[in-house]
């Protein structure tokens, strides 16, 4: 499966754990860790719910489709 969220990224720029999140969301721990590594995927009400535990815009959790035509 390609790399879709940056949930892992995310939790280390802000020093968090698979464990703190899951906690938070109330999810089993090893869920979590199918979406960091992109095993599987957060449905989009979910990652609406990592982004404001993780206080980030949801399009932070995404890997952008397109990038930009200023580069």
């Amino acid at each position: 499966m390609a790399d879709i969220n940056r949930i892992k990224v995310i939790l280390v720029e802000k020093h968090k754990t698979n464990k703190c999140l899951a906690e938070q969301l109330s999810k089993d721990q090893a869920t979590i860790s199918k979406w960091c590594t992109n095993s599987s995927q957060p449905s989009l009400e979910t990652m609406i719910e990592i982004a404001k535990v993780l206080d980030v815009d949801v399009r932070d959790l995404i890997v952008p489709t397109q990038t930009s035509k200023n580069q």
